[in-house]
């Protein structure tokens, strides 16, 4: 494949202490996931992807430490993936096939920027 940009596609969505999936939904999503992984992997465009887990701790300007994850406007962020396209919106039409989204989540596509 050409060499194209690259993009991040963050992941977010409404954590629930109320609602936990069965394990059929569980399976399902799953399957979802991996569908639209390989699908994105099999076009030779998936860089990488990281699913985040539910530990963590923050660390701020006054070098504190807060334990638990972020939540803001009650979302999260549940991972990412880095595609190769050569725009972003390529990569927002990726990105629109997303299982995050059947799950009243979002995706934010981003630019990455070398450092």
């Amino acid at each position: 494949m050409e060499q194209g940009k690259e993009f991040m596609l963050v992941f977010r969505y409404e954590p629930s202490n109320d609602y936990q999936p069965t394990e059929a939904e569980m399976n399902e999503m799953y399957q979802q996931w991996g569908a639209f992984i390989g699908n994105i992997a099999i076009q030779e465009k998936l860089v990488s992807t990281h699913q985040l887990g539910f530990e963590g701790k923050q660390i701020f300007a006054d070098k504190s430490v807060s334990e638990g994850i972020h939540i803001s406007n009650k979302q999260t962020l549940g991972g990412n993936m880095i595609v190769r396209s050569h725009s972003i919106d390529e990569a927002v039409g990726m990105a629109k096939n997303c299982p995050i989204l059947f799950m009243g989540g979002s995706v934010e596509v981003r630019a990455i920027q070398p450092m």
